[in-house]
């Protein structure tokens, strides 16, 4: 780095500069197209049950998560290790990694920001159904704006670290599969862990997202109707009741499975009017309290500053993965 561009804020900017320049002459915008067919695939199949009922609720965030973690992770995991042999000229030469990064983070930051807004034009687009209520900024779309940006920015970060600590780019694609597998199995929601399992998803910036995103969409007020879709498909026919289990009960097995398969009929063709189903379905949903997922202000901005938190963590440790790259001998 010449003499003339040895400080940190001069350094950031024509970093910055530079990135942008890529952005729009060398096919970096790319990205955004990507990101938008992504978008669109996910949002077409999971956008008539989103925000509706707890179980659409749970499996359409868990969705947008997987779209917040792969547009993040895609973004920038060949970000440094594409460019290293310059990186390391370069520091050589002067260059601050503070800078070199700092630089990163406001590209990323723009194109994390656009994917977001792509998203969120997609979710409106398809007049998924929103919750009336916002519980932090006053605006429902705002809330879940930045739930979806903070998370695909965090895992931007972590791409970048991993991209500033790997030789090449087939390392870095490599291990992007990796990541997004611990980030989407440890989640926390859509999984079900016990034990030290479940201790790990704290470090999972997808959990963090996931708890965001259903305290958003009010997941503790929806219905909940897997109960109800489980008896409807159920074939009552053919229920058979154990002979040992009617033994225990001094009960006829034939005449139990018959008056089992009895009261599941009569519950079925209760549930044939829509507004008894409704009624079952919110009682249902109540009994299914998670207290992760509270639409309270506290708990939507306490997963926004854990987000916010790893995502300092990963830019620091990419900063100080560089500073080391004179040794490497790689």
């Amino acid at each position: 780095m010449e003499k003339q561009h040895s400080g940190h804020i001069e350094q950031t900017l024509i970093y910055t500069g530079k990135l942008f320049r890529m952005f729009i002459f060398q096919g970096d915008w790319k990205v955004l197209p990507m990101a938008a067919i992504i978008a669109g695939l996910v949002t077409y199949v999971i956008g008539s049950t989103l925000f509706v009922t707890m179980r659409g609720t749970l499996v359409g965030t868990f969705a947008l998560s997987c779209i917040c973690i792969w547009n993040g992770c895609f973004n920038s995991i060949q970000s440094v290790c594409r460019e290293r042999p310059i990186v390391k000229r370069e520091h050589r030469a002067g260059l601050h990694m503070s800078s070199y990064i700092f630089a990163h983070m406001i590209y990323q930051a723009f194109v994390c920001l656009c994917q977001t807004l792509i998203v969120i034009a997609l979710l409106l687009s398809f007049r998924v159904h929103l919750p009336a209520a916002s519980h932090v900024t006053g605006n429902v779309v705002f809330d879940l704006g930045i739930t979806m940006f903070l998370t695909a920015y965090a895992a931007d970060m972590l791409a970048l670290f991993v991209s500033s600590i790997v030789r090449n780019t087939t390392v870095a694609m490599t291990i992007m599969p990796f990541i997004m597998i611990f980030q989407l199995v440890f989640s926390g929601g859509f999984f079900s862990l016990t034990g030290a399992a479940l201790k790990v998803t704290d470090f999972a910036v997808s959990k963090w997202g996931l708890n965001a995103m259903c305290a958003v969409g009010e997941y503790n007020t929806l219905p909940n109707d897997i109960v109800i879709t489980a008896i409807n498909n159920m074939d009552t026919s053919k229920i058979k009741i154990n002979s040992d289990m009617a033994e225990k009960l001094e009960i006829d097995a034939d005449d139990l499975s018959e008056s089992v398969s009895d009261t599941l009929g009569e519950l079925t063709g209760y549930l044939k009017e829509p507004e008894k189903k409704e009624a079952l379905a919110k009682k249902f949903g109540e009994m299914s309290h998670v207290e992760n997922y509270e639409s309270e202000p506290d708990n939507i901005i306490s997963c926004w500053l854990i987000i916010v938190f790893w995502t300092i963590i990963y830019a620091a440790a990419a900063v100080i993965a560089l500073e080391f790259i004179d040794k490497d001998k790689r």
